[in-house]
């Protein structure tokens, strides 16, 4: 019995990590979302800002304002590759997260799965003493009244 003790607390120390594991996919999941969140509105921007100034500079363009429209679109492209990159990054965090939980979730499953196991072989090793002292209980009862009638009976 003290070895199902010793699972329950190992069943747990397991179900507390993957907590810690859920815990942690979640808030990969919220990073993720965030990311993709942020430069789906880069790229609205991006592309309300072409359409805004693309019709500006089809009527009349000074150079000046062509170049400054055109490195504010560099950098805006930079910025909507970068937070794309971002999102990446975020979205594997995601599946490593998941990775990690899936396996905390295995371990917690074998775990109750052994102490099943463990609680059922206790089980019917209590079952199987119990019916060999019934069986000997009988046997020697059998034993007593034979031998109290082989006693009552004259030679």
């Amino acid at each position: 019995m003290n070895d199902l003790r010793t699972l329950t607390l190992l069943l747990s120390e397991t179900e507390r990590r993957r907590d810690a594991a859920l815990a942690e996919h979640q808030r990969s999941l919220v990073a993720a979302d965030a990311a993709e969140a942020q430069v789906e509105e880069l790229r609205t921007y991006r592309r309300e800002y072409e359409q805004r100034w693309g019709a500006q500079f089809s009527r009349q363009g000074q150079i000046e304002l062509v170049r400054c429209y055109q490195s504010f679109m560099e950098r805006m492209t930079l910025a909507v590759d970068q937070q794309a990159r971002v999102v990446e990054r975020a979205r594997q965090q995601v599946q490593l997260a998941h990775a990690a939980l899936m396996d905390v979730e295995m371990r917690c499953a074998s775990v109750r799965k052994l102490i099943e196991r463990r609680t059922r072989e206790h089980h019917v090793a209590a079952e199987r003493r119990d019916q060999k002292h019934n069986d000997e209980l009988a046997a020697r009862a059998a034993w007593n009244r034979r031998e109290s009638s082989d006693l009552s009976q004259p030679n």
